[in-house]
């Protein structure tokens, strides 16, 4: 059933259209969205059902249109890192991602671009080595940490079982081994820049969150509220605002 036709059976001041937390705290599994019916978007699932950003490519100057474009073309081999490194790369970029199945914003591709390439981000954590020797290290502790726990390497654990092992990750809480040379919470903040950096700057990303894409030279027509729509722009499958309904009633969604 999709979002907006459960909405009409719920009471929206409660918030009950809205998805509960799981038991275990975690946000749920973003299946609960409606299928993605116009373009491309991370699963073919999204709040943006009817949008695609790559209608308004019209209205792009022929130098953005390209730019965005090429985003779009199916990625080539790793060039960074190893064939040994690629299953662990993988494997912790979908995690993070929440990406399960296919189509798949290619992060990893992204990620082995900007290593490649040298374009890193302009400054350095001075208790961390270059972020080119953190990636190595940090996929090298995943395999680790992996085998400690299930024997086997991260790409081939579970999906729980390498949600818990990030999940540490981004706590800190590992050690021992390649996390020896870390500083295992900016580690876990050089890759989630670099991760989170490929993952939004795709179109498929775009239509998941309705961002309305390059503006150049189109401009912006609306200047209102935030509720006004832009004429490329579509409606949400649900309308209210989240963050709202969740801080008026926090007692819906605390298990």
């Amino acid at each position: 059933m999709a979002a907006s036709d459960r909405a009409d059976k719920v009471d929206m001041d409660k918030g009950e259209h809205l998805p509960h937390r799981r038991a275990d705290g975690q946000p749920p599994h973003p299946s609960w969205l409606p299928r993605q019916r116009v373009g491309t978007t991370p699963q073919m699932i999204g709040r943006y059902p009817d949008y695609d950003v790559l209608a308004a490519a019209g209205t792009w100057d022929e130098a953005t249109r390209k730019a965005v474009f090429a985003r779009l073309e199916p990625p080539g081999p790793l060039r960074f890192f190893t064939a040994a490194e690629e299953p662990t790369l993988r494997a912790f970029c979908d995690v993070c991602t929440a990406q399960d199945v296919e189509p798949r914003v290619p992060v990893a591709e992204s990620v082995d671009t900007k290593l490649a390439d040298g374009k890193l981000d302009g400054f350095q954590y001075a208790d961390m080595p270059d972020d080119r020797d953190t990636w190595r290290l940090v996929l090298a502790g995943l395999d680790e940490t992996a085998r400690d726990r299930a024997g086997t390497r991260f790409a081939d654990c579970d999906l729980p079982a390498q949600g818990a092992i990030v999940g540490d990750l981004a706590a800190g809480n590992l050690s021992g081994g390649s996390w020896q040379q870390l500083n295992v919470a900016r580690a876990w903040s050089v890759c989630m820049r670099a991760i989170l950096s490929g993952f939004y700057s795709h179109p498929w990303a775009w239509n998941e969150i309705g961002f309305g894409g390059p503006a150049y030279p189109r401009g912006y027509m609306r200047t209102g509220p935030v509720s006004t729509l832009e004429p490329f722009e579509k409606p949400g499958a649900t309308s209210e605002d989240a963050a709202v309904v969740v801080s008026a009633h926090p007692e819906e969604f605390d298990e």
